[in-house]
C-alpha cells in the first residue's frame, strides 16, 4: 500500500484531493492540516471513517510533528497543500503569511529532506515531494497571454510574494539536495466546501 502526506487536506483544494484519492484507491493518506480559518472538517466527511485516511491536527512549522508522521507512517510522497492563502488576509496580516507559506514550508522541506536522505536508493528514487502553488507568483496578466513555468516571478501581494518565496525554496532543497520535487501553480479552482 502506497502512504502520503498530504498537508493542508481539510483545505480546499487539498480536500478535494483527500476525497477523490481515499474514495477511490487503497492509498493510505496522512492527512496533516492546523484546522485555520481555511480548513473544514465538513469536506471530510464522506472519507473520515475510511481506514486509509488518517487525519492529524497539527501545523507544518512543527518540525517535531512533521517527523514523528514522516518515522511513523514511511511516505512515498508528501503533498504539500497548506498555505495561508486570502490576498485580503494576506495585506492586513502579512506576517502570518511568512509564517506558513515561506518558514513553515521551509521546516516542512528539512523534515523531508532528512527523512529522503535516510531512505535507500531505491525508495529515495520513487519519493516525490509535490509543492502546490498559485498562479499569483506570476503577477497579473493582460487581456491576452498566458504564463508559462519559465515565465519571472513578479507578486502583487503579500500572499503571491509568500508563496513565490516557498516555490524558491522548494527549487533550492531540488538543487542544493538532490530531494525530488515538483511544484504546480494553480489557478482560480472552484467547486463543493470553498
Amino acid at each position: 500500500m502506497n502512504t502520503i502526506i498530504v498537508t493542508g487536506g481539510a483545505g480546499f483544494i487539498g480536500g478535494c484531493f483527500v476525497r477523490i484519492t481515499v474514495g477511490g484507491s487503497s492509498t493510505r493518506l496522512i492527512n496533516l492540516d492546523k484546522l485555520t480559518y481555511a480548513g473544514n472538517l465538513d469536506s471530510l466527511h464522506s472519507v473520515w471513517d475510511k481506514p486509509n485516511h488518517i487525519f492529524v491536527e497539527g501545523d507544518i512549522g512543527n518540525q517535531e510533528t512533521v517527523d514523528e508522521l514522516l518515522r511513523a507512517y514511511k511516505p512515498d510522497a508528501v503533498i504539500n497543500f497548506a498555505a495561508e492563502s486570502h490576498v485580503d488576509r494576506s495585506i492586513d496580516s502579512p506576517a502570518k503569511f511568512i509564517q506558513t507559506n515561506v518558514l513553515g514550508t521551509c521546516r516542512l522541506l528539512e523534515s523531508v529532506r532528512d527523512y529522503w536522505q535516510e531512505l535507500d536508493q531505491e525508495q529515495q528514487s520513487a519519493f516525490r515531494f509535490l509543492h502546490v502553488s498559485t498562479d499569483e507568483v506570476y503577477g497579473s496578466l493582460g487581456k491576452t497571454g498566458y504564463f508559462t513555468e519559465s515565465t519571472s516571478f513578479s507578486p502583487n501581494s503579500p500572499y503571491a510574494a509568500s508563496k513565490a518565496s516557498s516555490d524558491h525554496f522548494v527549487r533550492a532543497f531540488h538543487k542544493t539536495y538532490g530531494l525530488p520535487t515538483l511544484t504546480t501553480n494553480c489557478s482560480n479552482n472552484y467547486g463543493p466546501y470553498q
